[in-house]
């Protein structure tokens, strides 16, 4: 969950829109002139049809005021404020589409789950919450909903296959939850035109015995750190790292956006690890959760987990700015922009808008950034198949205390902000990427080279290797809130890595014990496993095929690995 904003404000677009009278395809056509033109997937015939669907579609709920609710990222303000007044131009149905932090938007979430009370007719929260809806079966299954009550409502040009996060918003019984309306991942991050000047290069390979490159492991990523910390580049002194520290709740995604996998912890699996996932929760062949702890066969405090936390913990202290161990999340973000920062291995792409603004230190006088994203490397305890990084998943969600025609209207709201006319020009504004057509569109390939390997990085295989929190997770508000409490632990030097650990996993199956007593998701819910230690389950997996919990690698240190950036993109066009 993340993230570059968390306002306590809520930001309100009231858009009562022009009178249901004036609705229909004039307004469509008028929308398609000034705002969409060339950037669109369909040609104008094509969605001129498409707009012609949804004006019929709606009419029967024209003059309908429908509340909807997300996060405040650029996305969702340009459907806020410019897609949901098209929207009710064209169909008559009125929308307020509200922006509050992400924190409120669960908040807001739990209240109507726990009360039944309509509070929005639908929201758009992360995919990482695709566990809790499926086992509280609170949320509409959208499989069913688009078969039956909802199919006189579903766009017959919505294309779910055309959609690259569904893997991610459907749960173990194979049924749709939630629809992807905006994706980013957490990539790493670095200064493209450092690590090509070439006495840089001749340096580094002095000292360390290999070329400077990207790192496709931690041993690299470490080694490129020590070396950039402290050196004067261009008559500055820069740093090899980037990241903060402060004990807030911004700490705690840090870490539950997939950093335990990136070091290697759980088993094998895309979107998510099986039976072992990345928060190291392990579940059943029924799906049930078992445990957290390696005692349960777990892996939240196992060797690579703890691992995990040493090595931030570390980097942080010897390769970044001596502020940044004060810093939050929001207060972080913007410090590569400002020119001093070598790498960064946890950065999210839904930065990539404000890091391309003209007259950065970052940017070159052509428009072309200095900077490259890339695969993120991985610790010494990762193995081929296990996902590798974070990628956030922010969708629709249609709760069934939602009365059935406010839920229609609502799901046109969320077929249109999403539909094939619509998703091109949303994807320029706010650059975060849900629809293959969207990435193949000619626009894009004209735009890449001012992305910073964005595009390259979305049309490429490697993608499927960045996944949100999956359904391992039973209920994802009450377990997240647990993470930045432990990890701050750590941090502030309250506790080692492995006390820090040991208590999270503790922490976590207090509440998975609770939901088991409680029998409130029946038998899709926590049944925990018996205790055992780590030689034990250790065993027990490798018997089964899988691996965690791993034992602990005595030289944690491996052998470094970097490569090409160039190299690496053209490998993906083979």
């Amino acid at each position: 969950m993340r993230r570059h904003i968390l306002a306590s404000t809520s930001v309100i677009a009231l858009l009562l829109g022009s009178s249901n009278a004036f609705a229909g395809m004039d307004e469509a056509k008028a929308f398609l002139d000034t705002e969409i033109k060339d950037q669109s997937a369909l040609d104008r015939a094509g969605q001129e049809a498409e707009m012609q669907w949804f004006v019929d579609a709606a009419k029967p709920f024209a003059g309908m005021e429908i509340k909807v609710v997300s996060e405040t990222i650029t996305t969702h303000e340009y459907e806020s404020k410019t897609l949901a007044k098209a929207f009710s131009d064209i169909t008559g149905i009125k929308i307020t589409h509200d922006l509050i932090g992400e924190g409120d938007v669960i908040e807001k979430l739990q209240t109507q789950m726990q009360s039944g009370e309509n509070i929005y007719d639908a929201y758009v929260n992360d995919s990482d919450l695709i566990g809790t809806h499926w086992r509280y079966l609170q949320a509409r299954s959208l499989t069913d909903w688009m078969a039956n009550e909802g199919k006189d409502v579903t766009n017959p040009n919505l294309d779910i296959a055309d959609f690259i996060g569904t893997k991610f918003t459907t749960a173990p019984d194979g049924k749709l939850y939630q629809l992807p309306d905006q994706q980013f991942a957490n990539l790493y991050w670095f200064r493209y035109d450092w690590f090509n000047d070439e006495k840089n290069k001749a340096d580094f390979k002095a000292k360390y015995g290999y070329d400077l490159g990207v790192p496709v492991n931690w041993s690299a990523y470490e080694d490129i750190a020590e070396f950039f910390t402290g050196r004067d580049v261009n008559g500055q002194k820069v740093y090899g790292h980037m990241d903060y520290g402060k004990k807030d709740p911004s700490l705690g995604w840090r870490f539950t956006d997939a950093w335990l996998s990136m070091a290697g912890n759980g088993d094998k699996g895309l979107p998510n690890g099986l039976p072992v996932d990345e928060w190291g929760i392990k579940v059943n062949e029924k799906s049930q959760p078992v445990g957290s702890c390696v005692a349960r066969g777990g892996d939240t405090n196992g060797p690579a987990s703890v691992y995990s936390i040493v090595k931030y913990l570390d980097w942080l202290k010897a390769y970044a700015p001596p502020e940044a161990q004060g810093m939050t999340f929001s207060e972080s973000g913007p410090v590569p922009a400002q020119g001093a920062i070598a790498q960064q291995i946890f950065w999210y792409t839904a930065f990539t808008a404000d890091m391309v603004k003209p007259g950065l230190p970052v940017m070159n006088e052509d428009g072309t950034p200095k900077w490259r994203m890339a695969p993120s490397p991985h610790g010494v305890y990762w193995k081929d198949g296990m996902k590798l990084g974070y990628q956030d998943v922010g969708s629709w969600t249609i709760l069934k205390s939602t009365p059935d025609d406010r839920a229609k209207a609502a799901w046109l709201y969320a077929q249109f902000v999403t539909s094939k006319t619509v998703d091109v020009k949303k994807s320029h504004v706010g650059l975060t990427f849900i629809r293959q057509s969207t990435l193949d569109h000619k626009s894009f390939t004209d735009r890449a080279p001012q992305l910073g390997g964005l595009i390259e990085f979305y049309r490429s295989p490697a993608r499927v290797q960045w996944s949100p929190t999956g359904t391992n997770v039973p209920d994802y508000p009450k377990l997240a809130q647990l993470w930045w409490q432990a990890i701050g632990d750590a941090s502030s030097g309250a506790k080692t890595a492995q006390e820090a650990m040991d208590s999270l996993c503790a922490e976590q199956e207090k509440v998975l014990e609770r939901l088991e007593r409680a029998g409130i998701q029946g038998d899709i819910g926590p049944k925990m496993a018996e205790e055992h230690d780590l030689a034990y389950w250790n065993a027990e997996a490798v018997k089964a095929g899988n691996l965690a919990p791993q034992l602990k690698i005595e030289n944690e240190k491996e052998k470094p690995v970097t490569i090409n950036y160039d190299e690496l993109v053209k490998s993906w066009n083979k």
